[in-house]
């Protein structure tokens, strides 16, 4: 087992990242830091660094448990790393993807089929709540 190991290989054998290149372009981009410091992947990683990953709109935060230079299958990723993202920050990414067919971002294009019918879902039961609600509030007047 090596003692130290580059930081694109270890994200992309974690799992991080997809490939090699994706964890390397993102080191280059600044959204990978440790100690709050961004770093380049060729930055060597030991044992018990604590590692931030950045990918919008959320910031995973890593402790490394154990290094290796090879691709892990995906149940064996819990013996190298330990995951210290806080729930918060999964909130915030079950919050986008709530938000992401309401607020659609300009430039996305149209809508797909399936996120047609959630919007159309979602506004009737928006509608269908408030007129109840007024409805509601109108039966207690006339008492």
């Amino acid at each position: 087992m090596p003692s130290e190991e580059r930081i694109d290989k270890w994200l992309w054998a974690m799992r991080v990242f997809k490939t090699r290149t994706i964890a390397t372009d993102a080191c280059k981009k600044g959204r990978v830091s440790i100690g709050g410091a961004a770093v380049k992947p060729s930055r060597t990683i030991k044992v018990g660094d604590t590692i931030e990953v950045r990918k919008p709109p959320i910031t995973y935060t890593f402790r490394v448990k154990a290094l290796t230079a090879n691709r892990l299958g995906a149940k064996l990723v819990p013996d190298y790393l330990e995951n210290l993202t806080p729930q918060s920050q999964y909130d915030l990414l079950e919050m986008s993807r709530i938000s992401g067919f309401v607020d659609r971002q300009r430039g996305m294009g149209r809508p797909t089929k399936r996120e047609g019918r959630e919007m159309s879902k979602f506004r009737e039961e928006t509608y269908a709540d408030s007129f109840f609600l007024d409805w509601e509030d109108d039966d207690d007047d006339d008492e």
